[in-house]
């Protein structure tokens, strides 16, 4: 068990990278005096939200931390509080370095095009390479701690709080950060492009710095916050399933120590990656961002063989880990596929018939994009399972996450771009330094579908192996689905998405309504604004947004903690498990589904608006704008949050599952007594 501390190490180095990374982007020139006070409009707003943000979660964390210092037991209580805590650093850092690095990217773009990515890549990477370094580091060393002082059986079970600290955080912060971005982007696009007619990130628009804070407290801090726990996640339903299945005491170790070496050379071939990551003559940044994927994927696959073949003296288990690792990079690709390209081009074809036939396309776009991923995840669990058992699966979706510090770099750089083309707009750089950052934006808004790719489908791997080790701890062998029970709670869980998603969607069609009052209220009330004579006031509409997003996450985040209590407590442990499989089953491919369709309706838009199809105040343009507008809250609000929503209501289960079956006997009792 010694060798656990190679993975704690191996997170340190990891953490060391960073302050490297981040040393690097700080040395860049951050840009002109204009640059640098949008920039800086820019990062006070975002810490801001992040602060009071921040807050909001302390509340519930504290709570839920008190909860389960009483109900279960104090060591569970500090794992959540760690497994919590982390996830906020997450955030926080990410987003420090990202709003240091949208002006020194705008800026770079005036050197070259090789340097803007660089510098936005760098940045990102922050985040990415802190996600899984300071995952790994905390969860190993806090799980060495309480192996030395419980043993290895309370260790495992104590370590899930880990998770479920990481799944509660994010869940929160996607949703909060989603429900911000996705306001302010809809309120500024519907006003400003469409109403107003002047371009995106103008100046003149009150909605331009939240739309570009938006981008950082929901794609920087809010994503991170879900890899982290997706991550964490995997590395604890690796962990949690070797100690319930595997035979002996000695294999239950040794399953143990191979998850977290696993992720420990995950983090190295994530680093090494981050090299791969160049520009050539000729070269697109998608290229280049995917040539760093595949070079730590690459790398990670040899050194898995070889530790499979040392660990194990066989390579089982290396299949279940190869066939996760390729069925992420199958979901990761076939989201590429229909959030680019021709896919994309039918979608801005069909503007010219109008909104109506956009938002059909999308719609259409997204269903079929669930297909593929399905059925690779259906053959990734069979053949997972063939090999090593229920251990197996666990170790696909470690495998799909391993080289998550990659994941993660190239989809942070994505609002980097996106800001920094804000910056350069506004600030009257060029239409060349503008075509530079657009051409980053737009491969940033692919990755970002990639990314969603690993943890949508990462998501559906871990809740599985979580639920199968909820069955144990629950002390079911057998899930019989034709028990009412069971049926009840399959039909109760198969619909929690969709309630989850109408929760999330409507969050954000409220809090656009009072920012779209509000631009409209400045461009008729402010004289001179449309002119350039007079200056929008940007800290309002930040205020309201804020204040919306802190409002309308506060239910969806309760719902997922308090649904699978209540259903468990009142109906028995065999409902709670109808109800882990419904929620499972439909969440995934309406994960998928809006993921898709929202990057395939925002590069529609950016297709037209490269000249095509009548190319920027086209009704072609005002078309896809409004298909955009709908997508905004699928792919950055309700499509995100959904595979949190997954894995948190598992990891709820398991973790109170004790808890559930002791207040469930007082129900059933209180029924038979009272009620017959």
């Amino acid at each position: 068990m010694n060798l656990i501390l190679i993975a704690t190490l191996t997170g340190a180095i990891g953490i060391i990278f960073i302050v490297y990374l981040a040393a690097k982007v700080m040395k860049e020139d951050p840009g002109n005096e204009t640059m640098v006070e949008i920039s800086e409009a820019i990062h006070t707003g975002a810490m801001a939200f992040l602060k009071r943000e921040y807050k909001a979660i302390a509340i519930f964390v504290v709570v839920l931390t008190v909860v389960l210092f009483f109900g279960i037991n104090w060591q569970t209580s500090v794992a959540y509080l760690v497994g919590a805590v982390c996830s906020l650093s997450a955030g926080y850092l990410g987003m420090k370095i990202a709003t240091r690095a949208n002006t020194r990217t705008a800026h770079g773009a005036t050197k070259s095009f090789n340097h803007a990515l660089e510098i936005a890549f760098s940045g990102g990477a922050v985040m990415g390479m802190y996600v899984v370094s300071i995952g790994l580091f905390a969860l190993s060393l806090l799980y060495f701690i309480f192996y030395q002082s419980f043993g290895l059986g309370l260790a495992t079970s104590l370590i899930a709080g880990f998770s479920m600290g990481a799944s509660s955080v994010a869940l929160f912060a996607r949703v909060g950060g989603g429900i911000y971005t996705k306001a302010a982007d809809v309120g500024a696009d519907l006003v400003g492009k469409v109403e107003a007619g002047i371009p995106e990130d103008d100046p003149r628009n009150p909605a331009v710095i939240a739309d570009l804070v938006g981008d950082n407290v929901g794609d920087v801090a809010g994503m991170g916050a879900d890899l982290y726990e997706s991550y964490v996640g995997a590395i604890i339903a690796g962990i949690v399933i070797a100690v319930a299945t595997l035979p002996t005491p000695a294999a239950k170790v040794k399953g143990v120590v191979f998850c977290l070496l696993l992720a420990a050379i995950g983090i190295v071939a994530s680093i090494i990656g981050t090299f791969f990551v160049r520009t050539g003559k000729n070269m697109n940044p998608q290229k280049s961002l995917r040539n760093g994927t595949i070079a730590s994927a690459t790398l990670f696959i040899i050194a898995a063989l070889l530790l499979s073949t040392l660990w194990y003296g066989s390579i089982n288990p290396f299949w279940a880990i190869l066939f996760g690792l390729i069925s992420g990079l199958v979901m990761g690709y076939v989201a590429e596929y229909f959030t680019s390209g021709k896919q994309v081009v039918k979608i801005a074809e069909s503007a010219q018939t109008g909104p109506a036939t956009v938002i059909i396309a999308g719609i259409a776009t997204g269903m079929k994009s669930t297909v593929l991923p399905l059925v690779v995840i259906g053959i990734t669990i069979l053949v997972s399972y063939h090999f090593v058992g229920m251990f197996g699966v666990a170790l696909a979706a470690l495998g799909m996450l391993s080289i998550a510090g990659m994941t993660v770099s190239v989809d942070a750089y994505g609002p980097i771009a996106d800001n920094a083309g804000g910056i350069a707009e506004m600030s009257h750089l060029g239409p060349e330094i503008r075509k530079i950052t657009d051409s980053l934006d737009a491969a940033g808004n692919t990755t970002a579908a990639i990314a969603k790719g690993f943890a949508i489908g990462s998501a559906a791997l871990t809740a599985l192996a979580l639920f199968s080790a909820y069955t144990q701890v629950a002390g079911m062998t057998v899930i019989d689905i034709m028990q009412p029970r069971v049926i009840a709670g399959l039909f109760v869980g198969g619909v929690i998405p969709f309630l989850f998603t109408t929760q999330t969607m409507q969050a954000v069609g409220r809090a656009a309504f009072l920012v779209v009052g509000e631009v409209r209220r400045q461009f008729k009330e402010i004289k001179g604004l449309m002119e350039n004579q007079a200056k929008a006031d940007y800290a309002r509409c930040v205020d309201i947004t804020t204040q919306a997003a802190l409002k309308e996450m506060i239910a969806p985040g309760l719902a997922a903690v308090l649904i699978p209590l209540l259903v468990g407590i009142a109906f028995g442990p065999e409902a709670l498990a109808g109800l882990l499989a419904g929620v499972l089953i439909t969440g995934v491919p309406m994960a998928i589904f809006l993921a898709n369709a929202g990057g395939a309706w925002d590069n529609a838009k950016k297709y037209i608006e490269e000249g095509h199809f009548g190319g920027k105040k086209s009704p072609e343009h005002a078309a896809t704008v409004i298909g955009d507008t709908v997508g905004d809250p699928f792919k950055d609000t309700a499509g995100p949050a959904i595979n949190i929503l997954i894995k948190l209501i598992t990891v709820v289960s398991l973790v109170f599952a004790p808890l559930i079956i002791f207040l469930n006997q007082y129900v059933a009792a209180f029924i038979s007594r009272f009620i017959g």
